[in-house]
C-alpha cells in the first residue's frame, strides 16, 4: 500500500514548504483540481525539484465528451505526472479513448477511474444516480476494468467487492483515509489506517490529518511506519 499525501493547501508556498518537509520520504504527492488551477503546470516542475523522485499523482477527475477526454490527455501526458483520474460515469467510449490516446506512450501513467466520491452517502448518490451506490461501484469498476484502465479511485467500504470480482492486478485507490481515527469533515465515507490495509487498498490518500499536524513529518512517517 502507497501513500499519496494531498496538496490541497490555500497557497502554492504552503504547498512547498509541506513537501520541503518530506522530500526523504517515499510517500506519492497528490495534486489536485485547486492547486493545478491556482499554480498550473510549473507548480509539477517545482515539486520535481524538491525531489526528482516523487511520483505525482494528477487528481483532476476528467470528466467530459470522449474526444475532449482524449484530447486532455494527450496534453496531461506531456507533463510527465504518474497517475491520472477521469471519472467512470463519463462513459465506456470515453474511457477507450483515454486508454487508446496512452497506448503507444512509453511508461504511461496510471489512468484511474473515480467510482464514488467519498462526499456522497448512500442517499445522496441516488439522488443522482438513481440506483444503489454499493452496485453501481461495482459496476463502474467492472467497466473500467474491461476498458483497460489500472483501477479505480473508491472507499475502504468497497475495495474487497471490487478485488473480487475484476482482476487481482486493478488497483484501487481509497482517499478520505483519518489514519488514526480524526475528525471526517465534508466526508461520509471515511476509513482508518487499519481499515485500508484489512481492505486490501493500494494507494490511500492523506490530506487534512497530515497538513494541519503540527509536525506533518512526523505524522507521515508514522503512517508509513504502519503500512
Amino acid at each position: 500500500m502507497k501513500l499519496c499525501v494531498a496538496l490541497d493547501l490555500p497557497n502554492k508556498e504552503e504547498n512547498l514548504r509541506l513537501l520541503e518537509s518530506l522530500k526523504d520520504t517515499e510517500a506519492w504527492v497528490k495534486v489536485g483540481l485547486r492547486s493545478f488551477i491556482r499554480d498550473g503546470a510549473c507548480f509539477l516542475q517545482e515539486i520535481k525539484s524538491i525531489n526528482p523522485h516523487f511520483h505525482i499523482f494528477l487528481d483532476l477527475k476528467l470528466y467530459d465528451i470522449p474526444k475532449t477526454m482524449g484530447d486532455s490527455i494527450d496534453e496531461i501526458t506531456k507533463l510527465n505526472v504518474n497517475m491520472i483520474t477521469i471519472h467512470a460515469s463519463s462513459g465506456k467510449i470515453a474511457m477507450q479513448e483515454v486508454m487508446r490516446r496512452i497506448k503507444e506512450i512509453p511508461n504511461p501513467p496510471l489512468i484511474m477511474a473515480v467510482t464514488a466520491l467519498t462526499s456522497f452517502n448512500s442517499e445522496e448518490f441516488f439522488e443522482i444516480y438513481h440506483t444503489g451506490l454499493e452496485t453501481q461501484v461495482l459496476e463502474f469498476a467492472k467497466t473500467a476494468q474491461e476498458c483497460g484502465l489500472n483501477g479505480v479511485v473508491c472507499s475502504c467500504s468497497e475495495v474487497k467487492a471490487i478485488k473480487e470480482q475484476t482482476q487481482k492486478d486493478f488497483l484501487t485507490l481509497t482517499p478520505a483515509i483519518r489514519p488514526f481515527g480524526e475528525s471526517s469533515g465534508d466526508q461520509k465515507r471515511t476509513a482508518t489506517l487499519e481499515e485500508a490495509k484489512e481492505a486490501g487498498s493500494d494507494f490511500i490518500v492523506i490530506g487534512r490529518p497530515i497538513y494541519e499536524a503540527k509536525n506533518p513529518k512526523v505524522v507521515v512517517e508514522q503512517i508509513l511506519k504502519n503500512l
